[in-house]
């Protein structure tokens, strides 16, 4: 009679979810079969706690294949990193002698999307915790405020270029600030404490809120009505008692002046520009007229001046 062949199961998990969270399909096998672990860990005693045999064993090939050997078929759980230097080993020793065992890969569970913003999270906090990075931990909200911004520039210079892969990178130092300013706000006070799980929930929140015709049965003709809905939606959230209030005053002037004029429009209020000679009131009419004609004043000024800066290094150039 022909003796089936030994197997060795070798059982990846994502470290990113709670321990114990796996396909049905993996959790028949464990409780099937032995699973050997080369530590005691979440994943292990999850396993364990439910009724399936786990051994932790030194993270050797020897083992394994003897356990093989004797029940049929043995399970490996890997560790939070994989294991990979066991599993080379392992498909070493069963190149050299292929009739030991047979070596299957399994997957018990995978990183769902987004999961390495976990890893994000854990990373400042690491940083921003005692015996971390000193830096980090003197930082305020107040002390951050400019790499907020010139993280946002960097990676609105990349759009401007067509820079994707630069552009990836940029967003990572934008994301950079906004888990660092959550983590900071853990230390706040009691009443004005929140995390990063604030920050995402807040915007989970507003994005079902005011996208109706997706998370409700609001019924939309076009992309106009979306975005009326959406001003609509957002003025009875923020109860303002203006159009001007909640305008980002930071901003550059000229998208400042842009935000404005369309923030009155959207209202219905038509205010007479001024008319004075003034160098401030005659840029407000340019921008004004930039708006009528579709422009965006802010992004025309930008591409002039850095023209003007690539004319300014031709002429040096000449004059060397």
């Amino acid at each position: 009679m022909l003796v089936p062949m030994p197997q060795i199961v070798l059982l990846v998990t994502s470290p990113r979810l709670p321990a114990g969270l796996l396909t049905a399909d993996a959790w028949d096998l464990v409780r099937r079969h032995p699973v050997l672990a080369s530590e005691e860990s979440a994943q292990a005693a999850a396993l364990r706690a439910a009724g399936a045999d786990v051994t932790v064993v030194a993270p050797d090939p020897a083992p394994v294949l003897a356990a093989a050997q004797e029940h049929g078929t043995v399970v490996w759980l890997a560790g939070p990193t994989g294991d990979q230097d066991m599993a080379r080993a392992l498909g070493l020793r069963l190149a050299r002698e292929p009739a030991l065992a047979e070596l299957e890969l399994r997957y018990g569970s995978w990183d769902p999307p987004g999961a390495r913003l976990l890893d994000a999270v854990s990373v400042i906090d690491r940083l921003a915790s005692p015996g971390g990075d000193p830096w980090k931990r003197q930082q305020t909200h107040a002390t951050l405020a400019q790499y907020l911004l010139e993280e946002t520039y960097e990676a609105y210079d990349a759009i401007e270029a067509g820079d994707l892969d630069t552009l990836r990178e940029e967003l990572g130092d934008v994301l950079l600030q906004v888990v660092l300013h959550a983590r900071l706000a853990e230390e706040l006070p009691e009443d004005q404490r929140w995390n990063v799980d604030d920050v995402a929930g807040t915007l989970v929140e507003k994005m079902i809120r005011r996208n109706p015709h997706v998370f409700a049965d609001t019924q939309v003709s076009d992309v106009d009505e979306i975005i009326e809905n959406w001003e609509r939606i957002k003025r009875a959230e923020k109860a303002r008692g203006s159009s001007m209030d909640g305008i980002a005053l930071a901003q550059p002037a000229l998208a400042l002046a842009a935000k404005i004029l369309q923030r009155a429009e959207r209202a219905g209020v038509a205010v007479p520009l001024p008319q004075d000679l003034d160098l401030g009131s005659e840029l407000l009419r340019r921008v004004a007229a930039a708006r009528a004609a579709g422009q965006d004043a802010e992004a025309g000024l930008r591409r002039a001046a850095l023209a003007h800066a690539d004319a300014v290094r031709e002429a040096e150039k000449d004059q060397t």
